[in-house]
């Protein structure tokens, strides 16, 4: 894929024979699980060359099959050291991985400044782990706007679980719930401060908040500071509605906090924790069997105790996980999530080519300098510029739509 013709302002290329042709091999090979041709696929998306729009889109059917993870945090939380550690899991469960590592940008490339992390060692050589560093490029909430093309090429590639490490820039990581199903937030032992900050936005996008490092001192407190913000919280965000979680009361929904590393969750919503497991939503029902509310009960953010370094806790947190996907699954949640999730990409991708649509008109017209030439001349205005700009786009969409 060379990129062959102009490129357009909206990243995509004329539709050339021999542009399908390249296009339609490209993806026949990613689809046959061809992992240079992942490697391709994702470097002609994360580099918004020629033709990727087309090639995404191509994407599209074959996607909806992967668990997406989120993993974020404060840096020196241990979270590369965490994914390395579920990506030996779950290769041991013979499920297949794929793993995109957002860092920070290089201000002179602006390509990613970490690379290939050399924490995540555990499954150097196994083909069936995929891990890709990606650059932040400046992104407010440290992803870049490739990452969701990025998944949808792994979720076509037939990976099982997908997992997105960002840079773990505090609040400012509450992007990564746009593109994640379930949202893990890290958080150092005896870090009062950073449970703090949690407050600031943070807490709002968690499902699952891990204490790593969890035998060094002050881990007890750590998650009893979290379980009583949670338990705290009565308006929780909802992506769905407001944020990522429901809102409403929750009474007295939440359990106290336990250890991932005995094989329990905490902050569980309802009933008593056998032992043997995490516990999941439970609802009240009938005695016909019905429920006595259509509306699921919301799920409450598990907190965690692990120390990934030497594997403690791991296979608890990946119950949890599971047992995060069964609610979405169950609840219909994961459904609404995802349809949330297409509208805020169609949003964002209409601002993207309605701008660069409205940058060529302002161009054919002598470019802002111009405009602004005729503004401190005092021949125009602000809003006479745009109108000229924008009026003639308005009046042709709203041609084209009578006539529809």
């Amino acid at each position: 894929m060379s990129g062959e013709g102009d490129k357009n302002g909206n990243g995509t290329e004329p539709k050339s024979e021999s542009t399908r042709d390249d296009r339609s091999e490209l993806l026949e090979d990613l689809l046959a699980g061809n992992h240079h041709a992942l490697a391709r696929t994702i470097t002609k998306i994360e580099d918004r060359a020629p033709g990727y729009r087309e090639l995404v889109s191509d994407l599209h059917e074959h996607t909806g099959n992967a668990d997406v993870i989120g993993i974020t945090g404060s840096p020196g939380s241990g979270k590369s050291t965490l994914v390395d550690r579920m990506a030996e899991r779950y290769r041991a469960a013979d499920l297949t991985v794929g793993i995109i590592g957002i860092d920070p940008s290089s201000p002179f490339t602006g390509g990613a400044v970490l690379g290939d992390r050399i924490r995540m060692s555990s499954t150097t050589g196994d083909m069936e782990v995929f891990f890709r560093s990606m650059s932040a490029r400046g992104s407010l909430g440290g992803l870049s706007t490739a990452t969701a093309d990025a998944v949808k090429a792994l979720d076509a590639f037939g990976k099982d679980r997908v997992i997105i490490e960002t840079v773990g820039a505090g609040q400012n990581e509450i992007d990564i719930v746009k593109t994640a199903d379930t949202v893990c937030v890290l958080v150092p032992p005896g870090s009062g401060d950073d449970v703090q900050m949690l407050k600031a936005g943070i807490l709002e996008i968690g499902d699952l908040f891990v204490v790593n490092k969890a035998d060094l001192d002050g881990a007890d407190r750590t998650v009893v500071e979290l379980r009583e913000m949670i338990e705290g919280r009565s308006d929780r965000l909802s992506t769905l509605d407001a944020g990522h979680h429901d809102q409403g009361e929750r009474g007295d929904r939440n359990g106290a906090a336990g250890k991932a590393s005995e094989g329990t969750a905490t902050g569980a919503h309802t009933g008593e924790s056998s032992g043997d497991g995490p516990v999941t939503a439970v609802r009240e029902e009938g005695t016909d069997g019905s429920s006595e509310n259509d509306e699921p009960e919301p799920w409450t953010p598990q907190v965690l105790e692990t120390v990934a370094k030497s594997g403690e806790g791991v296979e608890g947190f990946l119950e949890t996980l599971t047992a995060h996907r069964e609610y979405l699954e169950t609840s219909g949640r994961l459904e609404r999530q995802l349809r949330h999730r297409y509208a805020e990409e169609i949003r964002a991708l209409l601002r993207e080519d309605s701008s660069a649509l409205v940058e060529d008109e302002l161009a054919a017209r002598g470019g802002i300098e111009a405009s602004l030439d005729r503004v401190m001349a005092g021949e125009t205005d602000p809003y006479t510029v745009s109108e000229a700009v924008i009026g003639p786009l308005r009046e042709c969409i709203e041609d084209r739509r009578e006539e529809e």
